[in-house]
């Protein structure tokens, strides 16, 4: 669908009024769409049912009718492109009101009146106090990775001597009722790979033995036979500059723990600047009057389950298989993802209204700045920024860097507070504290620990 142009006009009691400009492609793809489905349904003299041509439908029926039934498959899909594009989120079904029908080769223009999430009351941030961690590799996360890069090039040598034990490599068989075989699969004991109950059962168990383990499923308790066919452990190189030389570009130990820190470094630094993003306008949050729609958080739910489901399919994993394997059921995995739609949408309707407050707006050369840098040699950049102006990229982009610049502005604001300041500050009793039902630890005759 190519983009189609909107205008929004506020109204009172949390509804907006859009008026939607719907372009001539798309209005004559619903007229020839339209056609096509009547044709396929009417039943004319002289032709077998479906087979006779749209201009002897179009010439049977009448334009205007043809114009009507365009109007019923097309008119819902535009006003949601119209509403996606114009960053506004609905709660309800729209009243659509429209003055003629179209045109023959021209746009289409309709406006429709819809119910919207009510605007938070955006709470000051400067007041907030946020927990903001520094950066600080150990020694010990240095000494992991450099274990890590011994057991890429570590050898995997046959164990007859002994029986299994965590880390060791094995090669199993996997049979049982309700479960697809799984021959020579291998694994390494205690690396998450397997359901926790066949992971448990591995250590202790000699080459050849087989034991039986039930695996939580959706249905119940799921008996299944495994089978230590090998066992083979890792045989390690030494942490010195010999590893340095064979594993890496580095001709020492201590250039490569130095480039190791480095990395490191840079890496917390940045997952901790994305942590206190999150913490901030999550307080914000906290802090400020939002009120989600039921339609709405079910709706992100439903993308949210969806988006698994497909993920999961392009591997070739039935839904049905996750939840058995991860031992959740359907409910459990929809009540998390609920939670998830729930906080994701109070967050975009904070940084929203707080993007208004403060005036945010993106211009069209911030997101061509923005296109450029993302942009990969040999694209065609010019092409690429027409294809987003026709579909509506170029709106989808400007909404998010909205919401973006409004959180850079929110992260300025916020007090940065050490961690374990923010820690202590929790664990203090206050009288507010008390109001919302907080229990002090204090031992009475009477009290509940006392029973």
């Amino acid at each position: 669908m190519a983009f189609v142009k909107t205008k929004v006009e506020e109204l009172p009691e949390s509804r907006v009024r859009l008026d939607v400009e719907v372009p001539e492609a798309d209005v004559a793809h619903a007229f020839e769409h339209a056609a096509s489905d009547m044709a396929e349904t009417l039943r004319l003299p002289g032709f077998r049912k479906g087979k006779a041509p749209v201009p002897v439908v179009i010439a049977r029926v009448g334009r205007e009718a043809v114009w009507q039934e365009a109007l019923r498959g097309h008119l819902d899909s535009w006003f949601w492109s119209a509403a996606e594009t114009s960053g506004i989120r609905p709660v309800a079904s729209p009243e659509v009101e429209f003055d003629d029908l179209p045109d023959d080769g021209g746009t289409f223009k309709f406006s429709a009146t819809v119910a919207v999430m009510p605007k938070p009351e955006v709470g000051d941030w400067s007041t907030l106090e946020v927990p903001y961690a520094e950066a600080e590799v150990p020694a010990e996360a240095v000494d992991a990775e450099v274990d890590r890069l011994r057991e890429t090039v570590a050898e995997l040598a046959p164990v007859e001597d002994r029986a299994v034990r965590e880390g060791d490599t094995v090669v199993l068989d996997i049979v049982g009722e309700g479960v697809p075989p799984q021959r020579d699969y291998v694994t390494e004991v205690g690396a998450d790979r397997l359901v926790n109950e066949i992971d448990d059962a591995l250590p202790g168990m000699e080459r050849g033995a087989t034991k039986s383990v039930d695996i939580q499923a959706v249905e119940g308790q799921l008996p299944v036979d495994v089978t230590v066919k090998e066992i083979k452990e890792k045989v390690l190189p030494e942490a010195d500059d010999e590893l340095a030389r064979s594993a890496s570009e580095f001709e020492t130990l201590a250039e490569l723990r130095a480039e190791i820190e480095s990395r490191l470094l840079e890496q917390l630094t940045e997952e901790l600047e994305i942590r206190f993003r999150e913490a901030a306008v999550d307080a914000l949050v906290g802090a400020s009057k939002v009120e989600t729609v039921e339609p709405l958080v079910e709706r992100r739910t439903a993308e949210l389950w969806s988006g698994i489901a497909r993920s999961l399919q392009a591997r070739g994993i039935s839904t049905e298989t996750y939840l058995t394997m991860t031992g959740q059921s359907a409910d459990e995995v929809v009540a998390r993802l609920r939670a998830e739609a729930e906080q994701s949408l109070a967050r975009e309707l904070v940084l929203d209204a707080a993007a208004a407050k403060l005036g945010v707006e993106v211009s069209d050369e911030e997101i061509d700045e923005l296109i450029e840098s993302q942009s990969e040699e040999g694209d065609d950049i010019e092409e690429s920024k027409r294809l987003l102006q026709e579909n509506g990229g170029y709106e989808r982009i400007r909404a998010d860097l909205r919401l973006k610049k409004a959180l850079d502005e929110i992260v300025a604001g916020v007090k940065r507070i050490p961690v374990e300041l923010a820690a202590a500050r929790d664990k203090l009793w206050t009288p507010e504290k008390e109001k919302e039902g907080t229990k002090m630890n204090i031992w009475t005759p009477g009290s509940e620990e006392a029973r």
